[in-house]
């Protein structure tokens, strides 16, 4: 086994359960790799973009290849740093003002496309399909997203959805049946959402846990056990300290 993989691993298996003493409470333990999962991170994203937007979008482009339109980008940049210059701060407005109208005009049409353009295209799709010499056929399948049978379904929570929010129109009778409709649907979405990111998660701590399970063999040391039992250790030290101390006084 390669040494770099065994130091790799020790290493990963303490930063993981000193992140997993927060499961019990608050402490120095847990603090200590806060602060180192905050700080390389931030480490590696400053070198990351000196090396990837810095060296090689500016800098190797204007010496290698003589870009020298690459200069006005940067001259924008600049500007936003005389944010920090009192005298020299309105200047950032012109930087700020491009980068705000240049960004809404990416995003505005995208939004547009995806989440309007695409969602009245779903609505209006046929509920009925036509086949050739088959006739009007009716599609079923749920897992068919162009199927007939999904396109109502699609028809009826856009339109209930909408029909929830219009507060023109008193919600009784066949409103409040609408209505009603509207608000499952918005629970289904909701609910959906809410399962989608616990399950992202759960992939995230089966991946810790899984990444523990095979660091506790003996060709890497068996780290899990072993900072296990010293964090452990540590934990009861610094708990029996801290009942020793005095209470502060407000």
């Amino acid at each position: 086994m390669p040494f770099e993989l065994i130091v790799g691993a020790w290493v990963a298996t303490g930063l993981t359960l000193l992140i997993f003493t927060f499961l019990y409470k608050d402490n120095s333990l847990f603090k200590l790799a806060e602060h180192l999962y905050v700080g390389v991170s931030v480490g590696y994203l400053i070198v990351k973009t000196y090396d990837t937007v810095i060296m090689h979008l500016i800098i190797n482009p204007i010496l290698d290849n003589g870009e020298f339109a690459l200069l006005i980008p940067v001259a924008i940049g600049t500007l936003m740093l005389t944010r920090y210059v009192p005298k020299a701060a309105w200047m950032s407005r012109y930087a700020f003002a491009f980068i705000v109208g240049m960004g809404a005009g990416l995003a505005i049409p995208r939004t547009i496309s995806s989440f309007i353009l695409k969602q009245i295209e779903d609505t209006v799709r046929p509920l009925l399909s036509i086949a050739g010499p088959d006739g009007i056929t009716f599609s079923m399948s749920l897992l068919n997203p162009a199927s007939n049978l999904n396109a109502i379904i699609i028809l009826l929570g856009v339109s209930s959805v909408l029909f929830y929010f219009f507060f023109s129109i008193e919600h009784s009778g066949a409103g409040k049946v609408v209505a009603r409709t509207g608000i499952l649907f918005l629970m289904i979405s909701f609910g959906a959402a809410f399962g989608y990111t616990v399950m992202a998660r759960m992939s995230l701590l089966i991946g810790r846990l899984t990444d523990l399970i095979e660091f506790s063999d003996d060709s890497y040391g068996r780290p899990t056990i072993w900072l296990t039992l010293l964090i452990v250790g540590a934990l009861v030290v610094l708990s029996r300290r801290a009942r020793q101390e005095p209470p502060q006084e407000g």
